[in-house]
């Protein structure tokens, strides 16, 4: 009987730490399988025509959820639309984590586009390269919390200066030194962590603060394309 409950408890606990999903059907389609892609277009971008309009999903914070950053719940609302059996799903709203949530919330609408394969999309790999020419990359460097407010600090890569960091603050910077490094930052203590520079190629470096000792320390992040160009550009929508 404990042993139940033993089991019984972790269940709801991990059914607690999941994104929150809602979802609303209006078409009958047969579920794909789940080895089946499905393209996700963001808000700015524009849904092909001839897809057949299924339902919407919502993806969010349950409130004891842990694993909520942008790529967990783009992959979430993925695995719903394959249940729908839809193979597209447009982006019509994104909720960056904030002080009500430290989740990012979507909702999307769900579609099937037949012969989806003949349409060109561009995947969130094939995003990192901006020019395989060019002779150099960029770096997309942005402090998106109000956490720590008040300290900021500059970010290095190696012994070069690249730009001083704040509290929902963006800016991207040229990178012309190509190879492996280390982006690092300094208040109390020292933060770094690796990166190999590639030219043609974009980077996207989530500033944060994290607790120290006696004031804060710098929080750095090298997040995917996908989850960097969508978080960098909704910080600097907000801030025209």
């Amino acid at each position: 009987m404990k042993r139940l409950q033993w089991l019984f408890g972790i269940m709801i606990l991990l059914l607690g730490c999941a994104p929150r999903v809602t979802i609303n059907i209006d078409g009958e389609q047969s579920p794909l399988d789940f080895r089946e892609d499905v393209w996700v277009l963001n808000i700015d971008e524009t849904v092909p025509e001839g897809a057949q309009f299924i339902g919407t999903v919502k993806v969010g914070d349950s409130g004891f959820t842990i694993d909520c950053d942008y790529q967990a719940v783009i992959e979430k609302a993925e695995m719903e639309a394959r249940k729908a059996g839809g193979n597209l799903i447009k982006i019509t709203e994104h909720k960056l984590p904030d002080l009500a949530s430290n989740c990012h919330r979507i909702t999307a609408k769900i579609y099937n586009l037949k012969d989806i394969d003949q349409v060109e999309f561009k995947s969130s790999s094939e995003s990192a390269y901006f020019d395989t020419t060019a002779n150099y990359a960029l770096l997309h460097v942005y402090r998106p919390g109000s956490s720590g407010a008040l300290l900021s600090y500059t970010i290095h890569l190696g012994d070069i200066e690249l730009c001083r960091v704040k509290a929902k603050s963006y800016e991207t910077v040229m990178i012309t030194k190509e190879g492996p490094n280390e982006l690092w930052a300094k208040t109390e203590s020292k933060v770094a962590i690796p990166v190999d520079i590639e030219f043609g190629k974009e980077y996207y470096l989530r500033c944060g603060v994290s607790m120290g000792i006696f004031v804060g320390r710098p929080s750095l992040t090298l997040v995917d394309n996908l989850t960097g160009k969508t978080e960098f550009e909704n910080l600097a929508g907000k801030k025209r």
